[in-house]
């Protein structure tokens, strides 16, 4: 169970840090991301989310980090959001809205009546986190509708998959998360992947994922949650199972970049009484992790072609 003064505790040091910003900025424009304005109350905002949903206290050493973390997850909310708009996609399900809050709370030992106090003790009205749930949402639509004609499932490998685990009356999960840092020549790749692991090294790897990963679970320091050892591709397997916990895997190179995952635990669950249930779950695994390729290839080209410029006030 969480320590909920720790999460009030967000509260004296984000209204200071509101008073120091407000006293030089007063809300000037930072930011505009194609026709989207971002204020700097926005970068405050998104600070404080980042620090409540993480969990987190606010440290004077990586308020930098935590800056540019708050300033690269608003800037991907609304790209996002202007392609959304660009194809007026507006269909998403409200059950998974409610889930997704669900998770919210439940990571951080709440119910939903507890978030929404501490979010309005912090002055942060709920709808803002709902609003930012519906983005997610309707940009993994939209990436569906764009794509799902390609969605290409090899079948025979999935029954490959349940014949390696019908035998077995567990199966194992794990806890994990990743990094995902932009593909390089082949010339650089090893002194990037260098560079990546010194750095979680001296930072730690969700701060490194924070700041440098371009998957969708940046904002959240790289967390995929327990994922079934069913829903791993065996590329992707064999580097976990080999990783201790703790630690972090070796390099996987893709065509999207390099990523590396971190195993912080593992447990065992009973496996599927249904083998064709077990079936559509693993092709449903599947399908989400084609659909990442693609988010994050489409969210890279859109990044390219948006014009980002940041404004100055005068000091």
């Amino acid at each position: 169970m969480i320590n909920i003064k720790k999460i009030f505790s967000v509260i004296l040091l984000t209204f200071l840090l509101n008073n120091e910003v407000d006293a030089v900025i007063k809300d000037s424009l930072f930011a505009t991301v194609g026709n989207k304005a971002i204020t700097h109350s926005d970068i405050i905002e998104e600070i404080k989310l980042i620090l409540i949903l993480t969990n987190k206290g606010f440290s004077e050493d990586e308020r930098e980090l935590l800056e540019q973390t708050a300033i690269k997850s608003v800037i991907r909310r609304k790209i996002k959001l202007i392609e959304i708009q660009k194809y007026n996609f507006s269909d998403f399900n409200k059950k998974d809205l409610d889930l997704e809050l669900n998770i919210r709370a439940t990571n951080l030992g709440l119910n939903i009546n507890e978030l929404k106090m501490i979010f309005e003790t912090n002055e942060i009205n709920i709808e803002k986190v709902v609003d930012n749930i519906k983005v997610e949402l309707l940009w993994n639509g939209l990436i569906f509708n764009l794509y799902k004609d390609r969605l290409s499932i090899n079948k025979s490998e999935i029954e490959e998959q349940l014949k390696l685990t019908q035998d077995k009356d567990e199966i194992q999960e794990y806890l994990i998360s990743e990094i995902i840092i932009k593909p390089t020549s082949t010339e650089k790749i090893e002194s990037e992947i260098n560079e990546i692991k010194k750095k979680i090294e001296i930072d730690g790897f969700e701060n490194v994922a924070r700041n440098l990963s371009i998957s969708e679970t940046a904002s959240q320091g790289g967390d995929l949650g327990w994922v079934n050892e069913n829903m791993i591709s065996e590329e992707f397997k064999s580097e976990i199972t080999s990783t201790s916990l703790g630690n972090i895997s070796k390099p996987i190179i893709l065509t999207q970049g390099v990523l590396i995952f971190k195993v912080r635990d593992t447990r065992k669950l009973k496996k599927f009484k249904n083998l064709e249930d077990a079936k559509n779950h693993l092709v449903n695994a599947e399908k989400t992790k084609i659909l990442k390729m693609y988010s994050l290839t489409h969210y890279d080209k859109l990044k390219r072609s948006t014009p980002i410029k940041y404004h100055y006030y005068d000091e």
